[in-house]
């Protein structure tokens, strides 16, 4: 490993990178490898079941369903745009990235944790209008409607994105090839620059406080008008299923942000902290709702959880009567 600062090449911008993500543990890299390994797969199994179990189920092929299989799917891709590369680098010690790769990655980092929140917010407009217009919701939550909010969705993370990308592939990095940190992150990959990234600092700040900003604001203002018009339901059964309903997604929403929020003052209290406590904060806001989301709905979510309950139970019966059969 090279950490190339000499001054023959002082003014060269780097065209390949060595993630270094836990400088601390250089000689225990097997029990990284094995915690992250373990978090992957139980983010891999748990979203899959929650895909499964709504795909297979044709009652559960309402738009508020169709959704919850997006964020699934979404925190599968959130997890395998960062572990991967990241079990390879301990295992393998293949932790080598050309500069093309690094901005690929990146893209794809921040583009997945926007497209996550955007699912967040057709959720919320899903149950606003599911609650408060529920006579209109056939009309207006249709699968054509759907596919355009989504593409919506896509299109707002991509605009979002893309000026933080092109920005950053605009510098030049040559203070060293060494990226603390165990994936691309913007600010992990700025700090190599040797010319003035003013400009990138504050136009991802600014994307990212009023993309923040818009999102509480109609998250807010959407789950107020539900929580209004849900007390006022006269059926006590239906007022309570309306208000579970919005409290799990309020749940997931919380997880999700105060996850980015995290990030914010991972970058603050960067400078007080060791380098390794510094990657593990960023690790918990980058994998934690992939982790915890299909925990929330499956546990809270009644269809999901006896669909779920009932999967279990004929594999169990399945599996004893395989074992019976083979005694005899």
């Amino acid at each position: 490993m090279v950490d190339a600062t000499n001054n023959s090449t002082a003014h060269e911008s780097h065209q390949e990178f060595i993630l270094l993500g836990f400088p601390g543990f250089l000689k225990s890299h097997h029990l990284l490898f094995i915690s992250f390994f373990l978090i992957y797969i139980v983010i891999l199994v748990t979203n899959s079941m929650i895909i499964h179990t709504v795909r297979t189920e044709s009652s559960l092929h309402a738009p508020m369903y169709v959704l919850i299989v997006m964020l699934s799917a979404v925190n599968i891709c959130s997890a395998t745009s960062i572990v991967p590369k990241m079990l390879l680098g301990f295992l393998f010690h293949q932790n080598h990235i050309t500069l093309v790769e690094c901005l690929i990655q990146m893209f794809f980092i921040y583009f997945i944790i926007l497209l996550d929140c955007n699912i967040l917010l057709l959720m919320a407009l899903d149950r606003y209008i599911a609650i408060c217009k529920p006579l209109r919701y056939p009309s207006i939550m249709t699968k054509k409607n759907l596919v355009l909010l989504t593409l919506a969705a896509v299109l707002r993370g991509v605009t979002f994105v893309s000026p933080v990308i092109i920005l950053a592939s605009q510098v030049d990095y040559c203070r060293s090839n060494i990226i603390r940190h165990f994936a691309c992150e913007h600010m992990a990959l700025l700090s190599l620059a040797c010319s003035n990234v003013t400009k990138n600092k504050l136009v991802g700040l600014s994307l990212r406080v009023f993309s923040t900003a818009l999102d509480v604001s109609f998250l807010c203002s959407s789950y107020c008008s539900i929580m209004r018009v849900a007390l006022k339901i006269s059926s006590g059964g239906q007022r309570h299923k309306s208000l579970h309903t919005c409290g799990t997604h309020i749940l997931v929403i919380l997880v999700v942000y105060i996850s980015r929020l995290s990030s914010s003052i991972v970058y603050r209290v960067s400078r007080s902290v060791s380098q390794d406590t510094h990657n593990l904060l960023s690790a918990i806001y980058l994998l934690i709702p992939a982790l915890v989301n299909p925990l929330i709905y499956g546990l809270r979510t009644a269809e999901i959880r006896h669909r779920l309950l009932k999967e279990s139970s004929r594999s169990t019966l399945g599996f004893a009567i395989k074992e019976t059969d083979d005694d005899l």
